[in-house]
């Protein structure tokens, strides 16, 4: 007797809401393999969780995994990260765009499917959630204006590397002031000449209160935001001057600070490329 999965609502549910093309929303993820399962880490995530937990969901239109080697993981900044604690941890980031619009359905799924999957032993517990977060598309800027891809198509674009950039403001009222900054004054000032094609803006929101209990809730929610930056060259090419002030410039606005400054490159999927060169 085959299972019953309820189809016939599919056809309603597919009638009905958004659906767009712009990614509205994002899951941001960084990760620590514990010491010893690295191997294992990576061909579960690759082999089961990136689709299973993620890629198979519903309105969770576009993914892409990154890496940060130990020499990366030695550019970080700054020493002291109200993210991760060394500044090094959080050595896997896996992105997601969701389709706007659709983030409480998608919310929905995802608590559901990630419950079953731990339920049925399929979920790696030798991790740690350095930065695990749902979060709000608030802004993209574009180095080249309307040349090259969108933010649509950024986690599909081959690009070279990535940066994530956490900023925090003071206060949940500086925010606002702080991302007008950044998206008008900052970053197309930073993008100009620079290996980075675009860079886009997103704020935290809370995750679900019957979320698994081995992610930690999104700590500032109201203050922070997180950038990333998809960059054509390797990181380590262009690290400095491009990326080694960028803590400097955000102090000196007056509008909050950065926590985190990390660069990555892209996985080999399919492969443990790179899983020897963490540590």
């Amino acid at each position: 007797m085959s299972e019953d999965t309820r189809s016939e609502m599919y056809a309603e549910l597919a009638a009905v809401g958004p659906y767009g093309t712009h990614p509205g929303h994002a899951l941001i993820t960084m990760v620590e393999p514990h010491p010893g399962h690295e191997y294992a880490y990576n061909r579960w995530y690759e082999d089961d969780h990136y689709y299973a937990g993620a890629m198979a969901m519903p309105w969770m239109q576009a993914g892409r995994r990154w890496v940060a080697t130990r020499d990366l993981q030695l550019l970080r900044h700054p020493e002291k990260s109200a993210i991760a604690q060394p500044v090094t941890a959080g050595c896997y980031l896996s992105t997601y765009w969701i389709t706007a619009g659709r983030y409480d359905d998608h919310m929905r799924w995802t608590v559901a499917v990630n419950k079953r999957l731990n339920r049925d032993a399929r979920v790696y517990h030798d991790r740690t959630h350095v930065l695990t977060a749902f979060q709000n598309h608030e802004a993209t800027v574009y180095r080249d204006g309307a040349a090259g891809p969108r933010d649509v198509h950024a986690l599909d674009h081959p690009y070279a590397g990535l940066v994530l950039q956490v900023v925090e403001a003071d206060t949940p009222e500086q925010r606002a002031p702080l991302l007008q900054w950044l998206r008008t004054r900052h970053l197309p000032k930073r993008l100009a000449g620079s290996p980075a094609a675009l860079v886009t803006v997103f704020s935290p929101t809370p995750l679900p209160g019957d979320r698994m209990t081995y992610v930690k809730q999104v700590e500032g929610v109201g203050t922070r935001l997180t950038l990333l930056w998809f960059l054509q060259t390797d990181p380590r090419e262009c690290w400095d001057p491009h990326f080694t002030a960028l803590d400097v410039a955000v102090t000196e606005s007056g509008l909050g600070r950065v926590e985190l400054v990390a660069p990555f490159i892209p996985t080999v999927p399919g492969t443990d490329t790179y899983v020897d060169l963490l540590r």
